[in-house]
């Protein structure tokens, strides 16, 4: 009890000393870092299974495996990434309403976030269902790790639905100041994820070794597991945010609202996802040890991503609360305190991470450590962008200005860093697009690459750092409300 204590109360000081030190207003910043908190554990939670599904794999099989797993995960994003929008527009119409004191029409929020999600997942379950290994081929020529992330990608699929869920509960309590209940649900099925890929990745007991697939049935039963925990906890009405079983069932104003928020994320987030196929395909020509380097490098540096996230989260819940009760003064200086606070963490943790990058890298099993440890150094540097683009992008958010994070991800994605990997590509190797054959490679390497994920990063963070400046995101949160009551 003394250590957990000790730990409480180092954490609770830490905006405090940021604020003697004239980095931080110190009551903005202690708000923003209480609701920041509870989503960093969460998400460095989520991220640290990811990172032992990928070391497990890479212990198990190697690194054909590290690879398969990063290429079926990127179209399983594409589905998290749209789970990720629509529950951005309902912790922004959430944290508006709950804001104006209207928790019944928060409450009906909810709700037509679930029935949307059902509208985006099942359909793209089917399809990778189906499709898995043509999809998968895209972007390698090796079979092998063609066959295993069709099998990851057919089981993983199988929970979007679930994800989606998740994700909009998760939110939903957050745009009331919750994010606490949120930690304790990952708290209880992420270590079950952990405990039941390493059972079924190595075949411990009495079951199958399943290798790839055994990592992909341990996310998809946590993720249901995950779904049916929040559901249980808004159905019993004990939360500001409820999920009433009986009552109004659709607000198309609502919906338009949650769609109108979330478009442009969603929007944002296909471009990434789309953008990242030919960026694995160049290092996929690079060669398999360069494609699972960049996995270990990435799911490594996403660890020390993670207070962008939770900051990312508080700032959405700050701004758009205010913005509902109508402080648009207070609601710009959350906006900047809490980016100011979640630098100053980011940076702290980037650095650990990137001076334990050898011992890292090496626990991954891989053939190619060295190839690793450059990766995560880069993505080091690349940690002051993300965070501000990420902090920045939930300050618009919370305000219901979505558009201009949309914009800054097409100009970081398809005009610096796709442009720039190309460049890597081997001098005379050609690809045909749309009938037309070229030959865009200079032959430069992994520096394009590294110069390419820098540079995404840092002109992301400009975009959506500008447009807060600008405070035209003020205009869009007093035209967009939130619905009008009968409007369905």
């Amino acid at each position: 009890m003394g250590i957990r204590a000790a730990v409480r109360d180092a954490l609770k000081s830490f905006p405090a000393v940021l604020a003697r030190l004239g980095l931080v207003d110190r009551e903005k910043g202690t708000e923003a870092f209480d609701l920041a908190l509870p989503v960093m554990v969460t998400g460095g939670l989520r991220i640290l299974l990811r990172i032992a599904d990928f070391l497990m794999v890479g212990i198990a099989i190697g690194d054909t495996a590290i690879a398969a797993l990063e290429l079926g995960f990127q179209y399983y994003f594409i589905g998290f990434g749209l789970s990720l929008a629509l529950s951005s527009g309902t912790i922004s119409v959430v944290s508006r309403l709950q804001g104006a004191d209207d928790a019944d029409r928060a409450d009906l929020a909810v709700k037509q976030s679930l029935w949307l999600s059902f509208v985006l997942s099942l359909p793209l379950t089917a399809v990778s269902w189906v499709y898995a290994e043509p999809l998968i081929g895209v972007l390698t020529d090796d079979p092998r790790t063609v066959e295993l992330g069709a099998i990851y990608l057919q089981i993983v699929m199988l929970s979007l639905a679930f994800r989606f869920w998740s994700m909009i509960a998760a939110r939903a309590l957050a745009g009331s100041a919750d994010t606490r209940t949120p930690m304790y649900v990952r708290l209880l099925t992420l270590p079950t994820n952990v405990v039941l890929n390493a059972v079924l990745i190595f075949g411990l007991g009495p079951f199958p070794e399943l290798g790839v697939a055994g990592a992909a049935w341990g996310t998809a039963v946590a993720n249901a597991l995950a779904a049916v925990v929040f559901f249980g906890l808004l159905v019993s009405g004990r939360y500001v945010v409820r999920f009433p079983l009986s009552g109004p069932q659709v607000d198309l104003g609502l919906c338009r609202e949650i769609v109108r928020v979330g478009a442009p994320l969603g929007g944002m987030r296909l471009l990434q996802s789309f953008g990242r196929f030919p960026f694995l395909f160049v290092l996929g020509v690079l060669g398999t040890p360069v494609l699972a380097a960049y996995a270990i490098g990435r799911r490594v540096m996403l660890l020390a991503l993670m207070p962008a996230w939770g900051y990312s989260t508080a700032a959405s819940t700050l701004v758009g609360q205010s913005v509902g009760s109508g402080e648009e003064t207070e609601a710009t200086a959350y906006g900047w305190q809490t980016m100011r606070i979640a630098l100053a963490t980011q940076l702290l943790v980037g650095a650990v991470i990137v001076l334990a990058a050898r011992p890292i890298a090496m626990a991954f099993g891989t053939a190619y450590p060295d190839l690793a440890v450059q990766f995560i150094r880069v993505f080091g540097v690349a940690v002051a962008g993300f965070s501000i683009s990420r902090t920045m992008r939930g300050s618009l958010r919370g305000a219901g200005d979505t558009r201009w994070p949309l914009y800054g991800t097409f100009v970081g994605s398809y005009l610096v860093r796709l442009p720039i990997a190309v460049l890597a590509l081997p001098a005379g190797f050609a690809v045909t697009v749309a009938g037309v054959t070229v030959s865009p490679g200079l032959g430069l390497g992994l520096p394009a690459i590294f110069l390419a994920l820098v540079g995404d990063f840092y002109v992301k963070a400009a975009v959506n750092t500008a447009r807060f400046w600008s405070g035209k995101w003020r205009g869009v949160a007093r035209a967009a409300g939130v619905g009008t009551a009968g409007d369905d």
